[in-house]
């Protein structure tokens, strides 16, 4: 929260302090949550409120550490990393062009595995057979809503625009003896 609101409910909370009604109706919801805590047996009334609520002297909130949470924030479960290329066949195949839609691509090739937004930015990513040889899979990349960019390896995705990934490079030739090594040439300076 902001410090004004902060402030806000401060003073809120100092001016009704002492309000006899705003501390029964306080002591009322405590109770409900104790019992639905279980704190109080179902069988046993819960303790009535004190018949002359004593003045609570105001608390410095500023001063006061916040509380730690009880329980951990749930997270989403990890999606595992790909061990080895699983080859991909699809009949959704076809090439994109710049300012079509994400509703164009996706009447075209389907839905992706995953979409992220950020801002004005879409990124729709879809299977190519090749996530871990590759890195990553083919992404479509979309600025308010149309395509402007793809990075495709699959042979049924296109992209008839220019695209900013290259062509993935074909391994070298076998290895050469010795390995890649790195020769400096001397040179002799007097």
């Amino acid at each position: 929260m902001r410090r004004s609101t902060l402030l806000m409910c401060a003073l809120l909370t100092i001016a009704t302090s002492g309000c006899k009604q705003i501390t029964e109706q306080v002591q009322k919801i405590k109770d409900k949550i104790a019992a639905a805590r279980q704190r109080v047996r179902p069988g046993q009334p819960a303790q009535p409120a004190p018949a002359t609520p004593q003045p609570v002297p105001p608390k410095d909130i500023a001063a006061t550490p916040p509380e730690a949470p009880k329980k951990p924030a749930r997270q989403a479960p990890a999606v595992p990393l790909p061990a080895r290329d699983v080859p991909y066949e699809s009949p959704d195949t076809g090439t994109i062009a710049p300012d079509m839609s994400e509703r164009d691509v996706y009447s075209l090739w389907g839905p992706p595995i995953a979409v992220r937004r950020q801002g004005d930015m879409t990124f729709l990513y879809y299977r190519n057979g090749c996530e871990f040889t590759c890195g990553t899979e083919d992404v479509v990349f979309l600025q308010n809503g149309k395509v402007v960019d793809a990075v495709l390896r699959w042979p049924g995705h296109g992209y008839s625009g220019q695209s900013s990934s290259p062509f993935a490079t074909p391994p070298h030739g076998p290895a050469r003896p010795g390995g890649d090594t790195l020769t400096v040439k001397s040179s002799s300076t007097p």
